[in-house]
């Protein structure tokens, strides 16, 4: 078997070849350290494996069906909406993901944005270095607001927990309920009309894409914080833009926008007012890159041995 990995995992490629090593012994393992939108390098790079590693990288039709040799798309990511499926189920490919490995990470970077915008931490650093006191910068605290979840999964669930710990009341609109003490679910229009806090945990689908829109946003607080960590067109940018602008919501805290960064510097929501943003790092710690690239080789391992698993 011939394994290829067709853009960085953020990982040394030592670990690569150490985890190549120890899970797929026999397979042969080519790295590429750089990231390609051309279409026919990306074809070259996977024209004789039988299995391809990617993680967001956006693919193709016209990719997929030029890598006559694949079997198997090991994606190192969580979400697979960049993946052409119908095109791999007629093509036989098998598409694996790596679900879970960035739980406690994006988990982590929405109570680290929105207690940043809580507090004001860019306007308090901004006010100490220009020997300015606290004046005009007195927020808020967590504790006794009601926190919303839409989509409960891994990571959805996990940020309930936290929310509870900090002293939330805490409520869920999900697809799929499940039994999470403390969390009381209710229809999305309830959940964002009386929360203090919302964050978005659902896949992109075509039944999630622009969930929260122009209409529904006008039914959260004055004083609410939207979050989305999970998939940037899951929100209408511009329509958040707009609420923002225009005193509707109070904040927001973005991670993930309809393009992967680099983004326009024109891009209206970058210039909205109580905007916290980041380049989609969510998923990205030192530690969540480990384990998600161990994962890969793992579950080429079960693919490899006919016992498939985290198939999509």
């Amino acid at each position: 078997m011939k394994i290829v990995v067709i853009e960085p995992l953020g990982v040394d490629k030592s670990q690569l070849e150490e985890l190549a090593a120890g899970l797929v012994p026999d397979a042969e393992l080519v790295c590429y350290n750089s990231r390609s939108e051309d279409a026919e390098e990306l074809i070259r790079r996977g024209a004789d494996a039988e299995i391809i590693v990617l993680a967001n990288q956006p693919i193709s039709d016209e990719v997929v069906s030029g890598w006559k040799q694949a079997k198997l798309i090991a994606v190192a990511f969580t979400g697979v909406d960049h993946i052409p499926l119908e095109t791999c189920r007629k093509k036989n490919i098998t598409v694996c993901n790596c679900a879970g490995y960035s739980t406690a990470a994006v988990s982590d970077l929405v109570f680290g944005m929105l207690i940043s915008l809580y507090r004001n931490l860019e306007a308090c650093g901004k006010a100490v270095r220009e020997e300015k006191t606290r004046d005009g910068l007195i927020g808020f605290e967590l504790e006794g607001k009601n926190f919303g979840v839409i989509g409960t999964g891994a990571i959805g669930t996990r940020v309930l927990t936290i929310a509870q710990a900090f002293g939330c009341r805490t409520y869920a609109y999900s697809r799929t309920e499940k039994e999470i003490e403390g969390v009381t679910y209710t229809d999305l229009e309830t959940l964002l009309s009386i929360c203090d806090i919302v964050s978005v945990h659902v896949p992109l689908t075509n039944e999630t894409r622009g969930m929260l829109n122009a209409e529904n946003m006008k039914l959260m607080k004055p004083s609410a914080v939207l979050i989305n960590t999970a998939r940037g067109p899951v929100v209408d940018a511009e329509s958040l833009a707009e609420c923002l602008n225009n005193r509707q919501i109070a904040g927001a805290c973005v991670d993930v926008f309809d393009t992967e960064p680099p983004l326009s510097k024109d891009l209206s929501i970058l210039h909205a007012e109580n905007l916290i943003a980041a380049p989609h790092i969510g998923f990205a710690t030192k530690e969540a890159l480990v384990k998600r690239a161990k994962m890969v080789f793992e579950n080429i391992q079960a693919f490899m041995n006919g016992t498939p698993k985290n198939m999509v």
